[in-house]
C-alpha cells in the first residue's frame, strides 16, 4: 500500500519531467514487453518446425519431404529447402551466365547462405529494443531521481528546516524513479538474454539442415527440365 501511495505521490506532485520520465519508463516498458512475448512465441513456433523437419529426410522423394514440412511459407526450413531446389534448377538449366564461373556446389552454398541469413535478420529482429531498454532504463530513472532530489533539496531550503519528516518523503519518492528504472531494464536483459539463446538453438538447426541440404542438392538431386517439377530422390 506505501509503494502504491509513493507512486501516487510521484506522479501528483511530480513536475512536468517527472510525469515525462514516468511516461517514458512506461512507454519502454510494454514495448520490452510485446517484443519478449512476440518474440517467445515465434521461438516456440520454430522450435516446433525443427522437430517437424526432422521427418523431413526419412520421405521417399523430395516433393514428399516439402510436404512434411507442411505449408507454412513462414518456416525456414521449408524456405531452404525451395533455395536449394530453386538454385540447383536455376543452375542447371540456363545458358551461360557469370554464376556458371561456379560449381553448384559454390552456387547451392550461396542461396542456402542467402536464405539462413534472411531467416536469422527475422530472428533478430526486435531485440535491438530489449538491448536499448536494458541499457538506457535504469538511466532514466537515474535522471527521475536526481530531479526529483533537486525539488526536494529546493523545497527544503524554502521551509528552512532539514529534519527527517520533511526530508524521507521526498528523498523516497524521487527514489522511486530510480527502482522504476530497473524495474523496466531487468526483464528487458533477461528477456533479450533468453531470446538469444533461443535463436542461437534454431540457427544451429537451421545450419545442420542447410549442410545436409547442401550434400543432397549436390549429390542427389534431380530437377526434370522444363517445368520445374521435382522427381524422387536417387543417388547418383
Amino acid at each position: 500500500m506505501n509503494s502504491q501511495l509513493g507512486l501516487i505521490n510521484v506522479w501528483t506532485q511530480g513536475d512536468w519531467v517527472t510525469k515525462t520520465v514516468a511516461l517514458l519508463l512506461l512507454t519502454m516498458s510494454l514495448a520490452s514487453w510485446m517484443v519478449i512475448i512476440i518474440k517467445a512465441l515465434d521461438v516456440l513456433k520454430y522450435k516446433k518446425l525443427a522437430k517437424g523437419a526432422e521427418d523431413f529426410w526419412h520421405s521417399e522423394d523430395l516433393a514428399t519431404g516439402l510436404v512434411q514440412l507442411g505449408g507454412d511459407q513462414g518456416n525456414p526450413f521449408r524456405q531452404l529447402t525451395l533455395a536449394g531446389r530453386e538454385a540447383t534448377a536455376h543452375h542447371r538449366n540456363t545458358k551461360a551466365q557469370l554464376h556458371d564461373t561456379l560449381d553448384v556446389s559454390d552456387w547451392v552454398t550461396s542461396s542456402l547462405r542467402n536464405s539462413i541469413d534472411d531467416s536469422t535478420a527475422r530472428l533478430q529482429s526486435g531485440l535491438a529494443v530489449l538491448a536499448s531498454v536494458g541499457s538506457t532504463a535504469p538511466f532514466v530513472g537515474l535522471f527521475g531521481t536526481v530531479w526529483g532530489i533537486y525539488h526536494a533539496l529546493l523545497g527544503i531550503g524554502v521551509a528552512g528546516q532539514a529534519t527527517i519528516d520533511k526530508v524521507a518523503g521526498p528523498i523516497g519518492e524521487a527514489l522511486i524513479m530510480t527502482a522504476l528504472g530497473l524495474a523496466v531494464a531487468i526483464p528487458a536483459v533477461l528477456g533479450y538474454n533468453a531470446l538469444v539463446r533461443g535463436n542461437k538453438s534454431i540457427l544451429t538447426k537451421l545450419n545442420r539442415f542447410a549442410h545436409d541440404l547442401h550434400a543432397y542438392f549436390v549429390t542427389g538431386a534431380r530437377v526434370s527440365s522444363g517445368d520445374g517439377k521435382v522427381v524422387p530422390m536417387k543417388k547418383g
